[in-house]
């Protein structure tokens, strides 16, 4: 037996299905994003980061946890198929998703780290007694209060700002940060900008990524403020950095800011609105319900499916050119 010729072989056959399964789940996510975006209703940002890179997601989890287990099993040792057209376009596409994703993770990754050290050039500490996270104060133009970094956070703020709010506001915008520290949002930014799939490039992606900087906006405020001084201190907060802010945009990096992309007039209604928030925990226990349902399918289905899709993967090989 050739161990060499069979494992390229199955990387091969591997590559191919990451290709057909990411393309269907791509159209899938493409097809579905706008009529879910017009529900309202749904503000998580668990929901909008999960459609984001689900592509890529069970892509990659069809390849280790199917794909993989059906070839070791069933493929025989004694006779390596051939390497057919069809499926080694397929494997070289795929290969090229994958190498465009990790060149993606990698330079958002670089632009962050470059505009973060551009940013502490001229920066000096400051002891914030709300968080532990080490504070910076730094001399921009723009009036910035921003989490950089994943493994090491920093919270930087501009002059500009510090000026510019209260003592109660400036503690309001530092639990508004700290709230996405905790949420990890800069990792979740980066694994979107990292994710291996074919949705990247397109008009849905782009709405589905604004979906999800928005709930996370509404998630931080509100993990945020607990009562209502601070929500009105936060509110204040964030209209008094917007009025310094020339022109909103959305800082592509994974860094989050105090004002990112704008929807203040929204964040600032629901930080105002005394009404109590939708009913998240019922959604996230029919979540969790779900998820075992689908995961208790699976496990009864898997023995079958391993069966069936290496059924699928001889008949694709035989008859595809």
């Amino acid at each position: 037996m050739n161990v060499a010729l069979f494992v390229l072989h199955g990387l091969t056959l591997a590559l191919a299905w990451f290709a057909c399964v990411n393309v269907a789940a791509a159209l899938l996510v493409a097809i579905g994003a706008r009529p879910l975006a017009a529900l309202a209703g749904i503000r998580t940002p668990r929901f909008w980061l999960g459609l984001r890179l689900a592509p890529a997601v069970i892509s990659i989890a069809f390849v280790a946890v199917v794909f993989l287990p059906s070839h070791w099993k069933y493929e025989p040792r004694e006779l390596v198929e051939g390497f057919d057209l069809t499926l080694s376009v397929l494997a070289v596409a795929a290969a090229a998703t994958i190498a465009a994703a990790a060149i993606r993770g990698v330079a958002a990754w670089r632009l962050a780290s470059s505009r973060t050290q551009a940013w502490l050039r001229n920066a000096q500490p400051i002891a914030l007694r709300e968080t532990s996270i080490p504070a910076f104060v730094i001399e921009t133009d723009a009036p910035v209060m921003a989490l950089v970094g994943v493994v090491r956070p920093r919270l930087l703020i501009a002059r500009a700002v510090l000026d510019a709010l209260t003592g109660e506001e400036l503690r309001a915008g530092v639990a508004h940060e700290i709230g996405h520290h905790r949420a990890w949002d800069n990792l979740k930014r980066l694994a979107i900008c990292a994710a291996p799939d074919l949705l990247a490039a397109t008009a849905a992606a782009r709405a589905i990524e604004g979906r999800w900087v928005s709930a996370s906006e509404h998630d931080a405020d509100r993990r945020a403020c607990e009562t209502g001084p601070a929500r009105c201190a936060l509110a204040s907060a964030l209209v008094k950095v917007a009025r310094l802010t020339p022109r909103m945009t959305t800082i592509a990096e994974p860094i989050c800011t105090l004002v990112d992309g704008g929807e203040i007039a929204s964040r600032v209604r629901r930080l105002l609105d005394d009404g109590a928030p939708a009913a998240s925990a019922r959604r996230a226990a029919s979540g969790r319900i779900v998820v075992a349902l689908l995961a208790a399918t699976l496990a009864l289905g898997y023995a079958p499916l391993l069966r069936a899709v290496h059924i699928a993967t001889e008949v694709l090989v035989h008859t595809l050119p």
